[in-house]
């Protein structure tokens, strides 16, 4: 499990999901644009939704478990990226559901 560091706040995510969260949240950051970030919480964290607000001005820490980088889906990337222009900003969603999107095959880019 990875870790995305929020504040002093450690939220733990797969190496896999945290790999792509990096590339698309970096994105957005890079242009100056601020956004949410949203995912339901996992039955150990009890119940609901988390979101936090990104904003070029707060730093974020990726504190990854494998040393090694992961092949990036690009369908993924793109399906982060897109809900990140929504009112309810990004979605942390799974890589099978960014797969069963229009198209469905899987495409990688090289890894970060």
């Amino acid at each position: 499990m990875g870790t995305l560091i929020y504040m002093g706040t450690g939220f733990e995510f797969d190496d896999r999901t945290l790999a792509h969260l990096k590339v698309a949240i970096t994105a957005k950051l890079r242009r100056g644009e601020s956004f949410l970030l949203g995912w339901s919480a996992r039955p150990g964290e009890g119940a609901g939704r988390v979101s936090l607000w990104l904003s070029p001005e707060i730093p974020l820490v990726y504190r990854f478990a494998d040393p090694d980088p992961v092949e990036l889906n690009r369908r993924w990337l793109a399906a982060l990226t897109h809900s990140a222009m929504s009112a309810t900003g990004m979605t942390v969603i799974d890589e099978a559901e960014a797969n069963d999107g229009p198209g469905g095959s899987r495409t990688s880019a090289s890894p970060h």
